[in-house]
């Protein structure tokens, strides 16, 4: 076991249960959250204890309705930047770690270098925020923009499936 790679948890069908569950309802009282389980109140809060210790489960958090804050748009947009050094790297994501409407990026492998996830109130809100991040020349090569136009699914990590490839 290193550091890098910890040992996993085995999950049990409970187990996977109880993480569906409060992927869909983290604010589920405990006692009912057992009782869907099957399980006494105790047993069940250890096995949540278990699975906050090991990590598995990282913070219990509101999923938030766009709808409720009127019309916004959502940006997915793939950058390249110029130069593959570590400190570009480290430079970039510095920059857009400070960025509230960058809500996810992801270093992918391929063609592109990263995956951007953005919520801004109108679209030239956007135009000027990838302008501001051109003008800080952070590195950005090119980039491709893709509005979203239409959520089509938005679900919870598939743990059951996740859990049987342990084996």
């Amino acid at each position: 076991m290193t550091a890098s790679h910890p040992e996993r948890l085995r999950l049990d069908d409970r187990d996977i249960k109880i993480l569906s569950i409060l992927q869909r309802e983290g604010r589920i009282p405990k006692a009912a959250l057992a009782e869907r389980v099957n399980l006494s109140a105790t047993p069940c809060w250890e096995r949540l204890r278990r699975l906050e210790d090991a990590g598995i489960i990282e913070s219990y958090q509101a999923q938030i309705s766009l709808k409720a804050f009127g019309p916004v748009t959502m940006v997915f947009v793939q950058i390249e930047i110029e130069n593959h050094r570590s400190d570009d790297f480290a430079r970039f994501e510095k920059a857009i770690a400070a960025v509230p409407e960058v809500v996810e990026c992801w270093a992918v492998g391929g063609g592109m270098d990263y995956i951007c996830k953005l919520v801004v109130r109108h679209l030239d809100d956007y135009q000027k925020l990838i302008n501001n991040l051109l003008a800080q020349e952070i590195g950005i090569k090119r980039y491709y923009s893709y509005v979203v136009t239409l959520p089509v699914k938005d679900e919870p990590l598939p743990v059951g499936l996740l859990a049987a490839s342990q084996d």
